[in-house]
């Protein structure tokens, strides 16, 4: 009796085939896709654009880009965040003496540096 091959390629169509059992099929990429996250920023922009944004949305949508997309929208938009709140804190002082020194202050101030650096991402990124 032959010893049938775990895969084997069709060399007229490039397909490669498993052996499950008795039978071949048509076998899955070896490579698992990986998936970016998607965080609180993409899913904004993600709301804007089907929101605002229809042709673009569907574009990318119909493309496979989409995730791809909104990853790229979330990583710039939490870099853009990021530098924002670390300019501001330096520009108004805010440093790690205030922290020692008032702690209720400083989480003021730097709430309130958040929240300005947020609508700034908002209009910049995300509604943009």
């Amino acid at each position: 009796m032959k010893e049938l091959k775990k895969y084997i390629t069709d060399e007229n169509t490039g397909l490669k085939y498993e052996l499950v059992g008795d039978y071949y099929f048509l076998a899955g990429d070896d490579e698992t896709e990986e998936r970016r996250h998607i965080g609180i920023w993409g899913q904004r922009h993600l709301r804007y654009l089907r929101r605002c944004k229809k042709s673009t949305y569907t574009a990318l949508l119909i493309e496979g880009k989409l995730p791809d997309y909104l990853a790229d929208v979330n990583d710039q938009a939490e870099e853009m965040l990021f530098q924002l709140v670390k300019q501001m804190a330096k520009d108004e002082g805010i440093d790690e003496v205030l922290k020692r020194q008032d702690q209720f202050g400083w989480v003021q101030r730097m709430n309130s540096i958040r929240s300005r650096a947020m609508e700034v991402v908002n209009k910049e990124i995300i509604n943009n």
